[in-house]
């Protein structure tokens, strides 16, 4: 019997924004008020007919039911348009078609140019590195001196990308980490599912147990009105319990396929790739760096670090990083005297290389635009803070929940879900008696739970580098979700009774 192959990752976003557009046939077009910040100055009230400014005070956003401190603002902690409780209007349908098909991907594609640029500046900068062979010099000393001891490797640093994914939210910039973990979990007897696994993973993981990442804990907490703090103990604790679980889950697979590598999930995608991704490190046994190769890993280092204190200290977002690794290419060239001619070549190979990640991340834009142009977004949230109004604490928070991850497929951007669905989810936890934080926590940990599969997410581009298929990552990660839905639950079940 023939074994069922999905298809690639950007046929499978098609369909999903193919969906998308016959939604917008059938689900009723409707919108919501929104208020944004203008500069300081005022505040844009926009309506489904208008759009005006009022004063930018707290008796302003106190009159519209937001329970937002105007500082929120002020400080730029709110930089998006916020959508208004009880304002929700149904308005003339804009049904999608062919042409919107057909266009979604292409206007994903511009609308993620800031990411995609990332991507491929990425791409560009380890190409550079890999002249200096450097790389190869470290992983092969760092395979000699983690013989027998790789088990640790895996929980240091699924610790370590969950930790960045809780505390400041590193999600694409984890992409670079895979051309350096790949050749060492291959050659300590691994699949290429682990890589994903402890990478895409953790950091993943990290949006889930989020305790202070600006783009969801903090952004979702001053959309619902609450401090972030409030509850920070209750996912100190969750990032703790959970990071325990995964890991223990990714050392248990890894183990086993260790020991029989045709259990593996990917077990014909890493025969196939593992030749080729070790050749480099075949013939050569290197006990000790030189010091060249020290001096180039201390550069490849501290531009991970710069990168880290950028986002968390000054305010980087994509932009700073991208021109980090374009210095730190350029850096690296004239170091190791690569002439002009050869840099440029290299700089665009290796931008050549994640160009179909880049494309994926694009493409998956693109069901979110279709959402938005078809003004169904506003219209699924509606309707699903209707269904739970009405319902006790405890199934309230429960549902609450389970609709976060279904939001999740269609918007992906974690702030993006916040400021639509807080202001509306805070006003209705007020009525059943469920405390903020709670919401809060069921949004992350909703997102965080379809995270690990959304196509409209990272997973994709994460596959897409390593050549594994959705289906066998799939098979990996499904009983590990199980398990984390039910903590998930648990932890808001007690939550909504330490009032």
């Amino acid at each position: 019997m023939a074994k069922i192959k999905l298809p690639s990752p950007i046929t499978i976003l098609m369909i999903v924004i193919i969906i998308a557009a016959f939604c917008t046939w059938l689900v009723p077009a409707g919108k919501y008020n929104t208020l944004a910040n203008n500069k300081n100055k005022n505040f844009t009230l926009t309506t489904t007919d208008t759009t005006k400014s009022l004063a930018f005070t707290q008796a302003v956003l106190d009159s519209l039911h937001l329970q937002i401190n105007i500082e929120k603002f002020e400080n730029g902690d709110i930089k998006k348009p916020i959508s208004i409780p009880g304002t929700y209007k149904k308005i003339a349908a804009n049904k999608q078609g062919i042409l919107e098909i057909i266009q979604a991907p292409l206007k994903g594609i511009y609308d993620s140019v800031d990411i995609i640029f990332f991507i491929l500046v990425i791409g560009s900068f380890m190409q550079i590195f890999s002249l200096t062979g450097a790389m190869e010099q470290g992983l092969a000393s760092l395979s000699n001196k983690m013989n027998g001891q790789e088990t640790w490797l895996i929980v240091v640093l699924t610790f370590l990308f969950s930790f960045a994914g809780a505390s400041y939210g590193m999600a694409e910039e984890a992409l670079v980490f895979y051309a350096v973990l790949v050749p060492i979990f291959l050659k300590a007897g691994y699949d290429l599912i682990v890589p994903v696994a402890v990478i895409f993973g953790g950091t993943q993981l990290g949006t889930l147990a989020s305790f202070s990442n600006p783009f969801s804990s903090i952004i979702a907490s001053n959309a619902a009105g609450i401090n972030w703090k409030d509850g920070i103990t209750e996912r100190l604790i969750m990032f703790a319990l959970t990071t325990i679980i995964t890991i223990w889950y990714i050392v248990k697979y890894a183990k086993k396929v260790k020991q029989n590598p045709s259990s593996s999930y990917a077990y014909l995608e890493t025969k196939a790739d593992q030749n080729n991704i070790l050749a480099t490190n075949n013939d050569t046994n290197y006990q000790i760096l030189s010091n060249k190769a020290i001096a180039q890993l201390l550069i490849f280092l501290a531009t991970f670090l710069t990168m880290i204190v950028g986002v968390i200290w000054l305010n980087w977002w994509l932009l700073e990083m991208s021109t980090l690794f374009i210095v730190a290419a350029v850096l690296v060239a004239i170091i190791n005297k690569i002439n002009e001619k050869t840099f440029i070549t290299e700089f665009v190979k290796g931008a050549e290389a994640l160009l179909s990640v880049a494309f994926i991340v694009g493409v998956a834009r693109g069901v979110t635009i279709m959402l938005n142009q078809g003004n169904i977004s506003d219209t699924i949230v509606f309707y699903a803070a209707q269904a739970v109004s009405t319902m006790p604490a405890w199934l309230f928070i429960i549902s609450i929940f389970l609709l976060f991850i279904v939001f999740t497929l269609f918007i992906s951007s974690s702030s993006g879900m916040a400021v639509l669905t807080m202001p509306i989810m805070g006003s209705l936890a007020m009525l059943v008696h469920v405390p903020g934080r709670e919401i809060v926590n069921a949004y992350l940990f909703g997102m965080g739970i379809m995270g690990f599969i959304t196509p409209t997410g990272l997973i994709l581009p994460s596959l897409a580098i390593v050549n594994v298929s959705i289906k066998a990552w799939l098979k990996f990660i499904t009983p590990l979700l199980l398990i984390l839905i039910l903590v998930c639950i648990a932890c808001l079940l007690i939550g909504i009774n330490l009032q």
